[in-house]
C-alpha cells in the first residue's frame, strides 16, 4: 500500500512572532546557511515578499533569490529582513 503524502507549507503556519521566533531559532540551531536563508524566505513569504522589499529597501526578485536553499543572502541583508520580520539575533553560550 502506497502512502499518501500532501505538501506541507511552513509559511502557513507562521502565524505569530512567537512561532516565527521559534521557526528562525530552530534553523538557526541547525547552523546550516542554506536552512537559515530557506526559513528567512518561508517567513518572508508568509508576511509578503513585496511587504519585506518596501520594508528593507531591498529588490523583491533579489529577496526572493537570496532566501531559498540555494541563496548567499549577504549578512546585511539578513539583519534587514530579521529586522523587517521583527525578530533579531541574540547571542548566548553554547552548551
Amino acid at each position: 500500500m502506497a502512502v499518501e503524502t500532501i505538501p506541507w507549507d511552513p509559511a502557513e503556519h507562521l502565524d505569530g512572532p512567537e512561532a516565527i521566533a521559534a521557526y528562525l531559532d530552530a534553523a538557526l540551531e541547525d547552523g546550516d546557511p542554506g536552512l537559515v536563508a530557506a526559513a528567512l524566505g518561508d517567513v518572508a513569504r508568509a508576511r509578503g515578499f513585496s511587504q519585506i522589499s518596501m520594508e528593507t529597501g531591498l529588490n523583491r526578485e533579489m529577496l526572493f533569490r537570496s532566501l531559498s536553499a540555494d541563496g548567499r543572502p549577504e549578512f546585511a541583508t539578513i539583519l534587514k529582513v530579521m529586522r523587517a520580520l521583527g525578530v533579531r539575533l541574540s547571542a548566548s553560550p553554547a552548551e
